[in-house]
């Protein structure tokens, strides 16, 4: 065994790659009242989740239709954001619009 084998002898190496795991991801669901305007929905849809008139209108017309609708999928940190932004926004403007995080 030569001088540098010996040097490096109960080292261990700190090069090993690391992992990167993906965040897990939570749907922003929006829920169906009898209170919030379909079109302060849609809105809601077009600003915070940076939807299209299109898709928005979808998304509330399954929300009216079913109870619920998915406004979005995102890592837990930005769907919580999002949720607290959608809060704020039906506060200011007198809806009750609930909203939850559910795993994706």
């Amino acid at each position: 065994m030569g001088a540098t084998d010996r040097d490096n002898e109960g080292v261990v190496s700190s090069e090993k790659k690391q992992q990167s795991r993906r965040p897990f991801m939570y749907k922003v669901l929006l829920h169906n009242d009898d209170y919030t305007t379909m079109d302060f929905v849609v809105m809601i849809l077009e600003k915070i989740f940076h939807k299209s008139i299109t898709e928005a209108s979808q998304i509330m017309l399954n929300i009216h239709e079913q109870g619920r609708g998915v406004a979005g999928v995102y890592p837990r940190d930005v769907a919580e954001t999002k949720m607290i932004l959608v809060f704020d926004l039906a506060r200011q403007n007198e809806y009750p619009l609930k909203c939850s995080l559910e795993k994706a």
